[in-house]
């Protein structure tokens, strides 16, 4: 059953403006869960960027000891990754989403923001989840009542190894731009200023309800481009779930 039409409360755009150096090398404390490809090169990024990372899997933190020794983040248990830390992100296949610690982010800093990568994929991976299917709940509108606290959707539509090998300085005329949506303002700002810091524009993509425009199988959806051509795809989505991405 298709979502309706619901248009972004405002016309999708890009924040222009300039952070401070300060802030810019301000080192935060991140818990990253999932190590798979998106995880790991997250990992490897934001170590690299001074940030204290924290990494957890599903099969426990004596398998991540090779990413760890690579790049000095610390492997955790799942419980543990969001223990003290100002932004979590949750990159797992859907399906997983239900089996997370109940209060995995009971201990994390105030005003947590939580980034979700996920996207769902029925046919392929996850199964039929009815609420998304025949509610019309966005995935990761999905994923907040699963967690029980607010998400920002960024990084669900971009290549793993662009993470590596494409960010470039503000300005670059290459420069990519990923869609970022989310209901929380302050969270949301904080999850944009760490994307800039990776090297990447962002484009304000709305709320959680709008994210279906950036869901698989709509046109900003692994999208190499920067900020006009992603506001841009975001406009020309369509609600209607393509039929390779529904049950």
């Amino acid at each position: 059953m298709a979502r309706p039409v619901r248009w972004l409360r405002t016309a999708p755009q890009a924040v222009h403006e300039h952070r401070s150096p300060e802030r810019a090398r301000r080192v935060m404390k991140i818990g990253i869960i999932g190590a798979g490809n998106i995880g790991g090169n997250l990992t490897r990024r934001l170590t690299a960027l001074g940030h204290d990372v924290s990494v957890a899997n599903s099969r426990g933190p004596h398998t991540l000891t090779e990413l760890a020794e690579e790049t000095g983040a610390t492997p955790v248990t799942v419980g543990d990754a969001a223990r003290g830390a100002e932004v979590v992100v949750i990159t797992i296949p859907v399906k997983a989403v239900p089996d997370l610690p109940s209060g995995l982010l009971d201990g994390a800093a105030e005003g947590v923001a939580v980034i979700d990568t996920g996207n769902y994929y029925p046919q392929q991976r996850d199964g039929r989840i009815a609420a998304i299917e025949d509610e019309g709940l966005t995935e990761s509108r999905w994923t907040e009542r699963q967690i029980g606290h607010p998400v920002i959707k960024a990084f669900n539509g971009t290549y793993a190894q662009d993470l590596l090998e494409r960010p470039r300085p503000a300005g670059a005329p290459d420069r990519m731009a990923l869609p970022v949506a989310g209901d929380e303002e302050s969270a949301k700002a904080k999850v944009r200023d760490l994307i800039e810091e990776l090297g990447f524009d962002t484009v304000d993509a709305g709320g959680i309800d709008d994210s279906w425009r950036q869901q698989p199988g709509t046109p900003v959806y692994g999208l190499r481009a920067g900020v006009d051509e992603v506001a841009k795809a975001l406009e020309q989505a369509s609600p209607e779930r393509p039929a390779e991405f529904r049950a």
